[in-house]
């Protein structure tokens, strides 16, 4: 049945986005033809969130250390959209990608279910 997930992120400057992806946050990819990655995900889980607004979804890359995480990722260049903050669920701040949009960056001080299909 469903047997994986695949996220898209549209972007003005799909280039730069994606060599964020590939040397920024050094995620593995392959080449579809003509130069389009597509980048391997780490392990991932989802979650159902009640809402008063409009539908969405939202993407978060999950780490063990937020703080650690986001020093490496600022020695490399990588501008952040606030400090990390602290929430009941985790500690938590978004990276500002290349040619707009946000992408949250969090420690999760819940079980997750990373593990379960592994």
């Amino acid at each position: 049945m469903v047997n994986g997930s695949h996220a898209i992120f549209c972007s003005k400057d799909a280039d730069k986005v994606r060599g964020f992806f590939k040397d920024a946050l050094r995620l593995g990819s392959v080449d579809a033809g003509h130069g389009w990655l597509i980048f391997a995900l780490p392990p991932a889980e989802f979650a159902v969130h009640p809402t008063e607004g409009t539908s969405h979804y939202q993407l978060y890359l999950m780490c063990d250390d937020v703080q650690a995480a986001a020093k490496d990722l600022q020695a490399k260049g990588v501008e952040f959209a606030h400090p990390v903050k602290e929430e009941r669920w985790g500690r938590v701040t978004a990276i500002k990608l290349p040619g707009g949009g946000e992408m949250g960056l969090y420690e999760p001080r819940h079980p997750t279910a990373l593990k379960l299909n592994r």
